[in-house]
C-alpha cells in the first residue's frame, strides 16, 4: 500500500505534525482523550493568533471600509468606527489614501474625522489554515513543538532545540512573505548629492 504525504491544512493536522517533531504520538482529533490532545486543544489557537500577528503577513492582511457608529466616543475623539469581523491587528487607517491618527479601544477605532470621511483599514485577520502558505505552517508547527517539548515531553534540551528551530523558521517565513510585494527602490539621490558637495 502506497502512502503519500499531504499538506497540513487544519488545526489538528498542524498539531499532529508538531507532536511528531518532538517524537510524540500524533493526534487525529482534539477529542482523542490523550494528553497530547488536551495540550493541543488548549494551546493551539493562542499560538496560531500570536503567529499571525508576528508580522504583517500578506496572506492574512486585508483592507476594508470601516462602519461609523452612531454613538460618539465619550471624549477626545469625534467618531467611533467598528473594526471588521475577525480583526487581530490594525496596521493603518487612511482617508483618501492619507494615513490618519487613530486609537484602538476594544474592537472600535476612534479618530478625529468628519462624518463624510471614508475610513479604510489595513488589518490582519484570522486566516484559515488551508490559506496558510507552507513556510508559515512549518513555523507554527515548530512554535507548537516548543510548547509540546515543555508540556508533554518535559525535556528542556528538546524545548531549547525546538525554540531555536522555531525562531529560524519564523525568520525565514517573514523573509519569504516579504518578497510578495513590489521591491522598494532605494533613493540614492540625496547620498549622491552629499558626496558631490
Amino acid at each position: 500500500m502506497a502512502v503519500s504525504s499531504t499538506a497540513a491544512n487544519s488545526a489538528v493536522d498542524i498539531c499532529a505534525r508538531a507532536l511528531i517533531l518532538i517524537g510524540a504520538e500524533p493526534i487525529t482529533s482534539f477529542d482523542d482523550g490523550t494528553t497530547e490532545a488536551l495540550v493541543s486543544v488548549n494551546m493551539y489557537e493562542d499560538v496560531a493568533r500570536a503567529s499571525l500577528v508576528n508580522a504583517r503577513w500578506r496572506f492574512s492582511t486585508n483592507q476594508d471600509v470601516l462602519n461609523r457608529l452612531t454613538d460618539a466616543p465619550t471624549g477626545r475623539y469625534d467618531n467611533a468606527y467598528q473594526q471588521p469581523d475577525g480583526t487581530l491587528m490594525i496596521h493603518a487607517i487612511t482617508v483618501n489614501d492619507n494615513p490618519i491618527e487613530y486609537q484602538i479601544y476594544g474592537d472600535k477605532v476612534y479618530g478625529n474625522t468628519s462624518t463624510n470621511d471614508v475610513l479604510i483599514a489595513d488589518y490582519t485577520y484570522r486566516a484559515n489554515e488551508q490559506d496558510w502558505p507552507s513556510y508559515f505552517t512549518i513555523a507554527v508547527e515548530y512554535g507548537l513543538a516548543t510548547l509540546f517539548a515543555t508540556s508533554i515531553a518535559r525535556d528542556p534540551s528538546l524545548a531549547a532545540l525546538m525554540q531555536d528551530a522555531s525562531t529560524k523558521a519564523m525568520a525565514k517565513a517573514r523573509s519569504l512573505d516579504a518578497q510578495q510585494q513590489t521591491t522598494r527602490k532605494l533613493v540614492t539621490s540625496r547620498f549622491i548629492t552629499d558626496r558631490r558637495s
